[in-house]
């Protein structure tokens, strides 16, 4: 008798999990779709920051107002990673190509955090610099 609910159970997980993404971009797939771009992610209808994505994997970032940040990017098992100048963490992410651009969760990250794509662009980003005061 307790087989029944098991299966059942089973089955609408894997469901949900079909459902909720397919696995995440390779370096290359990754690579191919962001080079040249720059790419706006946002959450919650609201946006986020901003990536421009050069040749050799290298990369500005911007959270939404803030100065930007000069880094890399590399491949660590099922992740993307990002090492900026000017942090000591690397960053890793899992990226899925959807039909309304790249979703992007945050490793440890659970389903229903992630940041997604909200504009592409393949103009570079214009980052001002430091606030000068008096």
């Amino acid at each position: 008798m307790m087989r029944l609910p098991l299966l059942i159970i089973a089955a609408a997980a894997l469901v949900q999990t079909a459902a909720a993404g397919q696995s995440p971009m390779t370096a290359e797939e990754f690579e191919a779709y962001v080079t040249g771009r720059t790419l706006t992610f946002g959450t919650d209808g609201v946006p986020y920051g901003i990536e421009e994505f050069r040749e050799g994997r290298r990369t500005t970032w911007a959270f939404m107002g803030e100065e930007c940040r000069e880094g890399v990017w590399f491949e660590s098992d099922s992740y993307i990673c990002f090492a900026y100048e000017d942090d000591p963490q690397t960053h890793c992410w899992q990226f899925f190509q959807t039909d309304a651009g790249l979703r992007a969760r945050f490793q440890g990250d659970p389903p229903g955090n992630d940041l997604y794509e909200i504009e592409q662009s393949d103009r570079p980003l214009i980052c001002p610099g430091p606030q000068i005061g008096a």
